[in-house]
């Protein structure tokens, strides 16, 4: 992983090692942590179908937006320059990793799948971190931060939706919700700037497009 946001290498070595990630991110194993599955020693509580779905379509919009994580990572990792904070964004990659594990773990237990469109989130995602980078590191930290932010309102909102009796998928989105808040913090400290009031009306609203059709597709 270290290796995916060093800038010496060659535009081939690059373009490598970026299909390599983003092929892992869409249909392989990325690396992951040492940490284990949060919801290891949840029980598994029998769900109405309804529920089922419910859980489903919920944890599929998470997953899908594990995958623009990963990209907007990459996509910054090209054109930012980011070597005061590299070992804290290193890290926060990787435990972006071990969300996209969990999430699509959880989809398998409750027999779903992942969004058919996750291609197209991890390559739109892509292009608006190579633009964050390429403004500077502290718009590029500052749209790291409200990012993480706007995952967690969005968390907050799956974990009231959630199935009361749903308790691994309840574990790993309030693991997830840790971890962002932590990513925000480390962005903020590195220099990050806030954004304008319109750059986060506009995530807001791609975030939106993105959540809606990844519940249905």
């Amino acid at each position: 992983m270290a290796k995916l946001f060093m800038r010496h290498f060659n535009p081939i070595d690059q373009f490598i090692v970026q299909t390599d990630h983003a092929l892992r991110t869409i249909f392989g194993k990325p690396v992951t942590t040492e940490r284990e599955n949060p919801s290891g020693n949840c029980p598994e509580s029998p769900l109405s179908e309804t529920e089922r779905k419910l859980s489903s379509s919920l944890m599929r919009v998470n997953h899908a937006g594990e995958v623009s994580a990963q990209a907007l990572y990459q996509g910054q990792a090209l054109t930012a320059r980011l070597d005061n904070v590299r070992d804290s964004m290193q890290r926060a990659a990787l435990e972006e990793n071990d969300h996209l594990a969990w999430t699509e773990q959880r989809l398998t237990e409750l027999a779903s799948q992942k969004s058919a469109l996750n291609p197209v989130w991890y390559c739109g995602s892509f292009a608006i971190g190579a633009v964050a980078g390429l403004l500077g590191d502290k718009w590029s930290l500052g749209f790291v931060a409200e990012t993480e932010h706007q995952v967690i309102r969005h968390l907050d909102e799956h974990l009231e939706k959630l199935p009361k009796k749903d308790y691994r998928s309840e574990a790993v989105l309030q693991q997830m919700k840790i971890d962002e808040a932590h990513h925000a913090t480390v962005a903020l400290e590195g220099g990050g700037a806030a954004l304008p009031w319109p750059v986060k009306k506009l995530m807001g609203a791609m975030s939106k497009v993105m959540t809606t059709s990844a519940y249905y597709i």
